[in-house]
């Protein structure tokens, strides 16, 4: 239901926060005021990890030791912000790779404690919602959201701010995980999301068939492990097609599944509006498609910039500034946990 939605949008915490996220191979830092990114500061590991076609846990906790100090530092510096002014901290807890949440996590326990600030834990997966709200503004409720990333694809119902109900998820790889595998197979290079948007406009999708997952089943789970194969047995053709028309299949046919879920929870629950987040969210077919459909069902949709769909620190800096303003806060007992779930994102797991 609708009515009501703008009543149910909350207040904006209005002192800055930090926001530091160090949940897979981005070591970031941003400074947050309201919905106003103050600074935004990202060292990338893409060249570290570029030689093993994917991230490794062990060296991404690593590069975080040495370069998370200078990244905040840098944010501050940016912000024109001491450490003084800060209203909170905000970091992400969960979920993501142990060894390299713990960075982040020890890191803004130590600053809470030594300046006397306010603590907040953020799930990271919320940080992506939130990525929105500091393009748009608040966003009205019930929302719908479509969650996007290496290795989570979730679709969530948001009856009200800092609540979630998880209506579907996929059963196994996540879409940003099938686009690195499926680049891999291509041999194309990592992160293979961006690559195989960038070939897909070259190729012609008809010519390559590929299944369309989950087609006999209702509800709103998703699945890519099929297309994944589906890409390894185009590939093995005699004579093999175009590797930029196998890109161009493997895309539609992902994008396709995507939005074809979402629409079927639109069109049942009738949300205030669409929230699209996630590394995946800076798709291009997602986002002309989902932009689409969007406008066929007359529900606004809100996109990040592709900036604030990647890792960053400011999505968790919002998020952590909104749980800030309903009093939450985080003990120094606070933990990383590998696999944090959505009922809980400012704590312990349940």
């Amino acid at each position: 239901m609708r009515s009501g939605a703008d009543a149910q949008r909350p207040a904006v915490y209005g002192q800055p926060v930090l926001g530091i996220e160090t949940s897979c191979d981005e070591t970031a830092a941003a400074v947050v005021q309201g919905t106003q990114v103050r600074s935004s500061v990202v060292a990338s590991q893409v060249d570290l990890h570029h030689r093993y076609g994917g991230v490794v846990p062990e060296l991404a906790a690593r590069r975080h030791v040495e370069r998370l100090v200078a990244v905040v530092d840098e944010a501050l510096e940016r912000a024109g912000v001491e450490v003084a002014d800060l209203g909170g901290v905000a970091v992400t807890c969960g979920p993501g790779l142990v060894g390299a949440l713990a960075v982040g996590v020890a890191f803004a326990k130590a600053l809470s404690l030594a300046a006397g600030k306010p603590l907040v834990g953020v799930n990271h997966l919320e940080g992506h919602i939130y990525a929105n709200v500091l393009v748009h503004g608040p966003f009205p409720t019930p929302a719908l959201a479509l969650v996007v990333s290496g290795a989570h694809t979730d679709l969530l119902w948001i009856p009200e701010y800092g609540r979630y109900r998880v209506l579907g998820r996929t059963r196994d790889d996540a879409a940003g995980e099938a686009f690195d595998k499926a680049a891999r197979a291509m041999g194309l290079g990592y992160p293979g999301g961006p690559e195989i948007d960038r070939l897909s406009q070259e190729g012609d999708p008809s010519r390559v068939p590929m299944p369309v997952p989950l087609a006999t089943e209702d509800g709103y789970d998703f699945s890519f492990s099929g297309l994944k194969t589906a890409v390894l047995r185009a590939l093995q053709q005699s004579p093999p097609p175009e590797v930029a028309d196998v890109a161009a299949a493997f895309q539609n046919a992902v994008v396709s599944h995507l939005v074809r879920r979402t629409v079927r929870a639109a069109r049942d629950l009738r949300p205030a509006c669409l929230l699209l987040g996630g590394g995946v969210a800076a798709n291009r077919a997602l986002r002309e498609r989902l932009s689409s459909e969007a406008d066929r069902l007359g529900i606004p949709l809100w996109l990040p910039p592709p900036w604030l769909c990647t890792d960053n620190a400011a999505m968790i800096a919002c998020a952590g500034a909104f749980r800030l303003a309903r009093g939450e806060r985080a003990g120094l007992e606070m933990g990383a946990w590998a696999d944090l779930p959505w009922q809980d994102g400012a704590g312990e797991p349940r």
